[in-house]
């Protein structure tokens, strides 16, 4: 494994420089100890991690943009989603970003996405906290330690939830910033601690890379049966992948994010987040075990502080409660990640005002 002084070496060039301390691939148990120590969270009844997001309990689609660049921008379709951002904008927000980080700790994970080892890519996730770096070591595929050593990342996440944007100076919404460079091979993240935004930066990368590779990239659920025999779940937030992809009759490949190759599908992640408020151990048992499981992180759960039992009724903070735990939480799992071409596609919606009926038999 690559020493933390290497790994000091590397942010250096990034610019990341005269940093007070860097974690490097801290373990689980290790991170709940420096969680607990800096007071970012709590630890509820029988073990899981409860956080809280602040004023951004959710996504900031609104503060999300690319880097209009030379390298990408023929391939990017600009509009209402994929909003630009100019490299001088980008540029003197990492400056800011430099500049706050000095002096403080870091934490850096080591991770990758994606389980087809034809088409993982690596990343680096670095943070300011260590419950968002155990979120990134949740969330997405881990690294071997044999495989560290030869770990380059082709791509790198810094977040840094309490740095902010000046939109008067950086062409930005507002103080929150989401900002994607394909040319750099850089994300930056800052004034939100929702963690989401980590996940689905990574997702909007392999959006615009595995495509160019004869890749489709899905955001579905994927589950197999017994026999081997392979479904996809589309569906917006809400209308059910996840819970439908934990049935405790087929193996679970992966909750919310695939690819789809020429040899099968296969999950982006190494774990779930999935949706919580109101959840049931009669109708969600799989699920519903994750939120009472060592390692897991509970995001804008209510808890009762002196006895630590959860309320997952309670919405008080937020309807989008969260939990993020790795899939080997889950006991009916595809170990690889990996499965055949899909035998079924299935549509959800929310209402019948879909492009398609709700159910709809494909030929």
């Amino acid at each position: 494994m690559k020493s933390t002084e290497v790994i000091t070496q590397e942010l250096e060039k990034m610019g990341i420089r005269n940093v007070s301390q860097v974690s490097y691939n801290c373990s689980t148990p290790a991170l709940y100890e420096t969680t607990m120590r800096r007071r970012e969270g709590m630890i509820a009844h029988l073990g899981p991690l409860v956080v809280r997001t602040g004023q951004h309990t959710g996504r900031s689609p609104n503060d999300k943009f690319i880097v209009e660049e030379e390298s990408s921008k023929d391939h990017i379709w600009w509009g209402k989603v994929n909003r630009p951002i100019s490299e001088e904008h980008f540029n003197g927000i990492f400056k800011k970003m430099q500049a706050y980080i000095q002096n403080k700790d870091v934490f850096v994970q080591d991770c990758f996405a994606g389980t087809d080892p034809e088409y993982r890519m690596p990343i680096r996730i670095v943070t300011e906290t260590g419950w968002h770096s155990l979120f990134a070591r949740n969330l997405f595929v881990q690294a071997k330690e044999e495989e560290r050593d030869n770990h380059n990342p082709e791509f790198t996440v810094i977040n840094m939830p309490y740095s902010q944007a000046d939109p008067a100076s950086d062409g930005t919404n507002s103080p929150v910033f989401i900002t994607v460079n394909y040319g750099k091979k850089l994300v930056l993240i800052g004034g939100t601690s929702y963690a989401g935004e980590i996940k689905k930066s990574i997702f909007s990368v392999l959006n615009y890379i595995l495509p160019l590779k004869d890749v489709l990239s899905m955001h579905c659920s994927a589950n197999q049966g017994e026999d081997g025999d392979v479904a996809i779940l589309f569906g917006l937030s809400g209308t059910g992948k996840t819970t439908l992809s934990a049935d405790p009759k087929r193996k679970l490949i992966g909750d919310d994010e695939h690819g789809w190759s020429d040899k099968g599908v296969f999950n982006f992640e190494g774990g779930c987040y999935a949706k919580v408020i109101r959840l049931s151990p009669e109708a969600e048992p799989e699920i519903y075990e994750t939120t009472r499981k060592f390692g897991t992180i509970l995001e804008n759960v209510a808890m009762e502080v002196h006895s630590r039992d959860l309320d997952l009724d309670d919405a008080s903070l937020t309807e989008n409660t969260r939990a993020a735990y790795p899939l080997t939480h889950i006991n009916n799992i595809v170990p690889s990640g990996m499965g055949d071409h899909p035998k079924n596609i299935v549509m959800l919606t929310a209402d019948a005002f879909g492009v398609l009926t709700p159910i709809a038999k494909l030929s």
